[in-house]
């Protein structure tokens, strides 16, 4: 198996489910971590200086004037960040001649120029190859991807409880289109595949094989269950991937049994939740706030949450208090914009005042807040952004970290069916291409390019520096970078 996630702060759950899931039914895996070899890592964010609010600037800018030096600076940037590392590429060599039967890789859309040369050396060894990741299921997606030379199958399914098979039956050399999920270089497809039900069935992650001595602190990443409760925003990929189809949970006992248990194993007793939203069922946060300390003395945590409209999110001030005692340091939740239209053209489920207040009740409880936002969603104006910049600059102090980005329009998600639906107005969004690898189209919004709009945006990325330019708070500085 080989990280191509390569996190510099917390090994990859993906990677520890399936090395778990094949170890368990007697398979030999060796694991290519390319941070045990000082290939640079990569580090979510961090404390900002003003060159990074310089270049949030650039990258945000919508000015036809630097619209050229925009656009050549993105793709610079990821021609040098998707270019196939000569390291990674070496280990794979050495790993391929110690003697090898199948390659199992978990990709990101970022990774097909790397991909493609891993596929490459395989090929001229005459070794298989099977690729998985959270995006595979997305038709379009997994059709240009498939394509690669050397490719065996294309996975796109959850895989915990299955992968022994599939890997078996590869080097068998059968036919591979029976699995559920499976994509073929030919184009044939296996049955779809359903999202994995009993998730207390699925192997504990076997994290044995990264490198912990060059984490800068033990991090423990798991789930307490997949999927989004809510799972109706239209802007959002993560519910139409592998794994976030549907909202499933696993016990709460599974979740703190695991805590326990990994934390023995790693000398450890901190902890990141990768839940898409960690309230989705609320009593799963509330459990664990409840009983983390019994199972790890010590235990430290952070998550994602949705401040939705429920009536009981499990975010309440009393919830979120209990949340420090239990252990909580950060929580992170999608805040996208201060304008209440653009929340429900978005359909986000939450509003304006609910995220005002769960800010001042996060922030009063002691809890690093952090929060992630976008600017260009179809229908946005100058009168919405202005609203965003002025809910940031009424929270600036409550809040520890903003992640502003470019709205995206990734393949697959409602948003993207209504653009080729022409369900949205022409002027609000026009394509400019069509699906490529990274499972991105790109488009252009006129709107946005209005001065008014950009300067209500220059005003809104001033207070985001002020923002990410501060310290974490002390109790939650041990999980700065993550999410």
């Amino acid at each position: 198996m080989v990280d191509l996630n390569n996190f510099a702060s917390f090994p990859t759950l993906a990677i520890g489910l399936l090395v778990a899931a094949l170890r368990a039914e007697g398979h030999e895996v060796r694991l290519v971590s390319p941070l045990a070899h000082d290939v640079p890592s990569v580090l979510r964010e961090r404390r900002e200086t003003y060159l990074d609010h310089l270049k949030r600037r650039l990258h945000l800018s919508a000015s036809p004037t630097f619209q050229w030096l925009r656009d050549g600076a993105r793709r610079t940037h990821e021609w040098m960040t998707e270019r196939p590392d000569a390291t990674t590429l070496a280990e794979i060599r050495h790993e391929i001649d110690r003697g090898t039967d199948v390659i199992l890789l978990s990709a990101y859309l970022q990774h097909y120029r790397l991909v493609r040369e891993i596929c490459r050396l395989a090929r001229a060894r005459g070794i298989r190859v099977i690729l998985g990741g959270p995006m595979f299921n997305v038709f379009e997606i997994a059709e240009i991807w498939r394509k690669i030379p050397g490719l065996t199958a294309l996975v796109g399914a959850e895989m915990d409880r299955g992968i022994g098979r599939l890997v078996e039956a590869a080097v068998a050399g059968e036919d591979l289109a029976r699995f559920p999920g499976t994509v073929l270089p030919d184009g044939r497809r296996g049955p779809p595949a359903s999202p994995l039900r009993d998730l207390d069935l699925t192997p504990m992650a076997d994290y044995t094989d990264f490198p912990w001595d060059r984490y800068p602190v033990r991090i423990i990443p798991l789930m307490a269950g997949r999927g989004c409760q809510w799972d109706k925003c239209l802007f959002c990929s993560d519910v139409i991937s592998v794994s976030g189809r549907t909202f499933r949970t696993r016990s709460v006992e599974s979740v703190l049994v695991e805590m326990q248990e990994q934390a023995r194993r790693h000398g450890t007793t901190n902890f990141v939740f990768l839940d898409l939203k960690l309230n989705s069922y609320p009593d799963m946060i509330r459990g664990i706030a409840a009983e983390a300390q019994r199972f790890v003395r010590g235990a430290e945590w952070i998550g994602t949450v949705h401040v939705d409209l429920r009536r009981d999110n499990g975010l309440s001030a009393k919830d979120l208090a209990l949340a420090v005692e239990g252990g909580m340091r950060r929580i992170s939740f999608g805040l996208e914009s201060g304008s209440q239209r653009m929340l429900d053209l978005m359909n986000k489920g939450s509003s304006v005042e609910a995220n005002a207040a769960f800010i001042r009740n996060a922030h009063a409880a002691g809890l690093s807040v952090r929060c992630t936002m976008f600017n260009g969603f179809p229908g946005e104006t100058a009168e919405d952004m202005a609203a965003t910049a002025d809910f940031l600059e009424a929270h600036m102090d409550k809040l520890d970290r903003v992640r502003f980005n470019a709205f995206s329009l990734q393949t697959g998600t409602p948003i993207h069916r209504a653009v080729e639906a022409r369900d949205i107005p022409d002027r609000a969004l026009h394509p400019l291409s069509s699906v490529n690898e990274r499972g991105r189209i790109d488009y252009a919004a006129p709107a946005l390019g209005c001065r008014a709009y950009r300067r209500a945006k220059a005003r809104a990325l001033r207070t985001v520096y002020q923002i990410n330019s501060r310290p974490l708070r002390i109790g939650a500085r041990q999980f700065d970078g993550l999410m």
